[in-house]
């Protein structure tokens, strides 16, 4: 079984139980080496602030780093939170970016703040930066363009060749948003499913053509779990959706197997078992058809997964497995 359309991967740069960021940051170049062996298209890494389990904070930071470890798979961001910068910022770390990796480097931008709301203050952004994000999008690629909105003011270094934008989004704004600008549009439905089926259709029917891009692109995301042994990859499923309670319980909680079981089986569980809806387990082979069936389903041209599971060791096998069924 070969998935028809590209695929690629969203990595967190996830820090395990017991594991070092230095551990984990060593794991995410491991796992853009074996995407870039196994025929995936990207990897894409999100930023996220103040929590101790991901480590790809410094977004632009970690992208680089990886570059200079790998030789042709595309890196970017999926993505930068841009109402926590201000877009001359972003401008040049991805200009600088581009220019040391041409023809490598996306940017991915989506407007929440990535963190909770104190963590927000502590990056000095205000509370409605988020209500400007349709003009700073506009103005970050006008400052990569080398056609700046701002007079007087212009970005540097400028990138070799273009960096081009993606808008993120789990809701219809971003799918209209991106439809008016005319830019790709990758749904975030591997941790928020819910408009998946609508923001597709409203892409789809609203998007005009731009100068980056002459019709729709659309990239819908799912998590993965491969293994080689089928009931092994059920079993890790079982651990992601375990770890996933602490996001419904006070920050630093302790809980057993058990308690979280408890917890899944609750109203309180309904959430947490639909974040994970859109999803491939099994086999590598088993896996690889329900991406296909994924991709048909939301009409994407393009899927990013995650590969969720808990174990560093389990996430490479995963990664490794599924591209042995890609186009």
């Amino acid at each position: 079984m070969r998935v028809p359309v590209p695929v690629s991967m969203l990595d967190l740069a996830t820090v395990g139980p017991g594991e070092s960021f230095t551990e984990a940051l060593a794991t995410s170049v491991e796992l853009a080496q074996a995407a870039e062996e196994g025929g995936y298209g990207r990897v894409w890494y999100a930023e996220h602030h103040n929590m101790p389990s991901i480590a790809s904070s410094a977004t632009a930071v970690l992208i680089a780093h990886v570059a200079a470890h790998t030789r042709t798979i595309r890196l970017g961001a999926g993505g930068i939170m841009l109402p926590n910068h201000a877009p001359l910022v972003i401008a040049e770390q991805f200009g600088t970016l581009g220019a040391l990796h041409p023809g490598r480097i996306d940017l991915g931008l989506g407007r929440a703040p990535g963190t909770d709301q104190t963590t927000m203050r502590a990056l000095r952004r205000d509370v409605t930066a988020a209500d400007t994000f349709p003009e700073d999008v506009l103005e970050l690629q006008g400052y990569l363009r080398g056609a700046s909105r701002v007079r007087g003011v212009s970005s540097y270094p400028r990138p070799a060749g273009e960096v081009p934008l993606f808008i993120l989004g789990s809701s219809l704004f971003g799918a209209t948003l991106a439809a008016r600008l005319g830019l790709p549009y990758a749904f975030a439905s591997h941790f928020a499913p819910a408009a998946l089926e609508q923001a597709c259709a409203r892409y789809r029917a609203e998007f005009e053509p731009s100068e980056q891009l002459a019709a729709p692109y659309l990239i819908t995301a799912m998590n993965v779990i491969a293994d080689d042994d089928e009931q092994r990859a059920a079993r890790q499923l079982e651990a992601v959706a375990r770890a996933r309670v602490a996001l419904v319980l006070p920050p630093g909680t302790e809980y057993t197997d058990e308690q979280a079981d408890e917890i899944l089986a609750s109203p309180h569980g309904e959430r947490l078992r639909q974040m994970m809806s859109c999803r491939a387990v099994g086999t590598g082979e088993q896996a690889a058809a329900q991406v296909a069936a994924f991709a048909e389903r939301t009409g994407a041209d393009e899927v990013i997964v995650s590969h969720p599971s808990t174990v560093a060791a389990d996430r490479l096998r995963s990664v490794q497995l599924l591209g042995e069924h890609l186009r």
